[in-house]
């Protein structure tokens, strides 16, 4: 039985100060964090999109002057499909396994039409491998994951090694063309307006075990009872 997890990815108002544009086919552009070392070459004004866009450009136009030379943490990518992340909410990725799905989603609002900010799954990786980098010899740190952000750069690898989980996802791995929204607005404890696991996608991934917010959360892992019609759905999306 494969292993389902879901984590949010891409920027958001806390994190680059947007949500990723979202157009009226369905479509949508992935835009990863800003690198916070400020050390990876590409930008937001030199990366261009799906589109042929520069990312930069759905940065409001005041803010487009200061974003432009703003380097990128492009993490996941989706070129040799890789994941990694050093901090503690995310250490439990390290028990995927070959066949798991790793599921990523992100906040999207409408660009060229009116569509408030929802969340939105955007692809996923059909793991191959994972685990902390002691797992993997030297060789294959290079071969598996020599494009992710942590690993590209020897300094920041160094300084996050002995607690990086990585996750390399197979060549069925992909980003889709088209967004899929799964969240709804619900309260938190203190009444304040959430995004939840909507009642459509719960017949699907299950309740996380009564744990529905998705706004910023550790991964959510998808039930056993779940597991095997939520990597079906998964699949067979495009």
């Amino acid at each position: 039985m494969k292993k389902v997890a879901l984590i949010r990815v891409g920027v958001d108002s806390g994190s680059g100060g947007i949500q990723g544009p979202l157009f009226s086919d369905g479509t949508f552009e992935y835009i990863p964090i800003p690198d916070g070392f400020s050390v990876d070459s590409r930008t937001y004004g030199n990366t261009v999109g799906r589109r042929g866009h520069p990312l930069v450009e759905y940065f409001p136009a005041s803010r487009r002057h200061s974003m432009k030379n703003q380097s990128i943490h492009f993490d996941p990518e989706f070129e040799t499909c890789t994941y990694g992340d050093p901090t503690s909410p995310k250490a439990g990725l390290k028990r995927l396994e070959g066949g798991d799905l790793l599921v990523f989603y992100c906040g999207l609002q409408g660009w060229d039409f009116s569509s408030p900010a929802e969340l939105f799954i955007m692809g996923f990786f059909l793991v191959e491998a994972a685990g902390r980098v002691g797992n993997f010899s030297g060789e294959e740190l290079r071969n598996l994951f020599g494009e992710n952000f942590h690993v590209r750069h020897p300094k920041i690898f160094e300084s996050q090694k002995k607690d990086l989980v990585l996750v390399k996802g197979s060549q069925e791995s992909r980003l889709f063309d088209r967004a899929v929204p799964i969240s709804s607005i619900g309260k938190d404890s203190r009444g304040r307006s959430i995004k939840i696991l909507s009642p459509k996608m719960r017949d699907i991934f299950g309740d996380f075990n009564g744990h529905l917010s998705i706004q910023r959360s550790p991964p959510r892992w998808v039930l056993p009872q779940f597991s095997n019609k939520a990597a079906d759905f998964i699949l067979s999306l495009q």
